[in-house]
């Protein structure tokens, strides 16, 4: 009997407790949104063969496919007319990976993720096979192997080896997956550029491969790498629907905002208008940017659309806006600076590329006690045009002077497409929580740190990355719970 009523009591108390809850005031914050660029991984411009606080290329050119000509670095990140970035691209010919036969120069890569973590940064790698001239050839090991008396053809070969040729399959494939076993899951490799043939990497040619080529090195990469992303280029229809039939894989494209660059001598072709809004249909990938991410690289560089092309604003616009229409998350603009005149615009673009999380409203109830749940409503929108990528995680932060606790939710925020996310959850308030106010505060963190990472669109940031919300009261209740 006295079990019985001692039951009784406690399911009493239990709906006292929810009545008591239920009568209380919900806190509803609606936080102010920021118009600020925002820095963030995974998204927007990249260094070239470069890394945050080095000098730009002088001039309207560029370094392509060589080791990295390491500058003197002075403890400032800052990159004089160009955005700052969470990503240096890094393009090295298969020469300098493999020097001799099964012999791997990891020295080179590994040197490149140093200084790139060094530096806020994560590194987009390509491995090209090859580039336009003798001097930026296959392995010399290879080429004696194969075809030492190769001649070069200009301007740009399709083939500087033959790939049909077994052998090419077996060691640059062999290369490929050496490159998978040593980095496949690094926490500082951004991406894998997934490229087989063509000078530079750029898959001129692919689709004159045989179905059995194309196959063994495609299925290099996509067995190798199955943590770190894939990036294709956009290739072949045949190419690019194989390699996305066995994984999540997304895709780049070399030339953005060519409008006119070869238009005369080639019949007014222009990529932007008769190769990639064809190319991205017919290949399968206009949805591949809800899985996958999609990084594009521009055509020459900026003060060569100003010089060379005469491009005004309004070519500008047009080419910035096409990109967002096909979802961009991070643009190689080749170490390059921005002209003045053009960095508003490509400010805004910033702004819209890849992801931006704003929190618009979160309700919560004011106080709670030890051992409880708390509930809360949140609405998001994401400003962006692409989601997030990283396995990055939405946590819940109460903190004061007694006591700090992160609750980390089951939110799935890599699912966040553009636009509105409702996200209901609770959080467990521990038996041992000290009465107090606690600051509530939001965050997108790390897997293993739990620290921030992730810049939101709103006000209310401190120090460590956590945005503040509204405060929480934990208190002992009149029907039980804890100091």
């Amino acid at each position: 009997m006295t079990k019985i009523k001692n039951y009784a009591f406690a399911f009493c108390a239990v709906l006292l407790f929810v009545a008591e809850l239920s009568a209380q005031q919900l806190i509803r914050t609606r936080p102010i949104e920021i118009d600020d660029v925002l820095t963030n991984p995974g998204k927007g411009f990249m260094t070239f063969q470069r890394f945050n606080g080095d000098n730009l290329n002088s001039g309207n050119g560029w370094t392509e496919g060589l080791t990295i000509d390491y500058q003197e670095f002075d403890g400032d990140l800052t990159n004089e007319g160009y955005p700052d970035t969470t990503i240096a691209y890094y393009r090295v010919y298969w020469k300098y990976i493999e020097t001799a036969d099964g012999k791997y120069n990891w020295e080179l890569l590994d040197r490149a993720l140093y200084t790139a973590k060094s530096r806020g940064q994560t590194l987009m790698i390509r491995i090209a096979p090859y580039g336009n001239d003798s001097k930026q050839d296959v392995p010399n090991w290879y080429r004696k192997m194969v075809d030492p008396n190769h001649e070069w053809k200009s301007p740009v070969p399709k083939w500087a080896v033959n790939p049909e040729d077994p052998r090419y399959a077996q060691y640059f494939g062999r290369m490929v997956r050496a490159l998978g076993a040593r980095y496949d899951g690094h926490p500082n490799v951004e991406g894998i550029d997934l490229a087989i043939v063509g000078a530079w990497g750029e898959g001129e040619g692919s689709q004159l491969l045989s179905k059995n080529t194309m196959q063994l090195l495609v299925e290099a990469y996509t067995e190798s790498f199955t943590k770190t992303p894939l990036i294709a280029l956009l290739m072949d229809e045949k190419t690019n629907k194989y390699a996305s039939s066995l994984a999540d894989i997304g895709w780049r494209v070399d030339c953005i905002g060519d409008l006119d660059f070869w238009a005369a001598e080639e019949n007014g072709f222009a990529h932007m208008y008769d190769l990639y809004p064809q190319r991205i249909h017919n290949c399968g990938v206009r949805e591949a940017w809800k899985s996958a991410p999609l990084s594009f690289e521009i055509c020459g560089t900026f003060l060569r659309w100003k010089e060379n092309q005469g491009y005004d604003r309004e070519d500008v616009a047009y080419i910035l806006n096409e990109s967002l229409k096909w979802h961009i998350s991070s643009f190689n603009a080749k170490s390059s600076p921005v002209p003045e005149e053009w960095k508003d615009l490509v400010d805004d673009w910033l702004k819209k590329m890849g992801y931006r999380f704003v929190l618009r409203t979160i309700a919560y109830p004011e106080y709670t006690v030890p051992g409880e749940m708390v509930p809360y409503n949140s609405w998001w929108e994401n400003k962006g045009v692409a989601p997030i990528y990283k396995d990055f995680l939405l946590a819940i932060r109460l903190t004061n002077e007694k006591r700090t606790e992160v609750f980390i939710t089951d939110a799935d925020i890599k699912s966040w497409l553009p636009g509105d996310i409702i996200y209901d959850d609770a959080i467990a308030i521990p038996w041992d929580m000290p009465n107090g106010t606690y600051q509530m505060q939001v965050g997108i963190v790390d897997p293993q740190s739990h620290e921030p990472k992730v810049n939101l669109a709103i006000e209310g940031r401190d120090n460590e990355g956590w945005y503040s919300f509204g405060e929480i009261k934990v208190k002992k209740s009149k029907y039980g719970g804890r100091k």
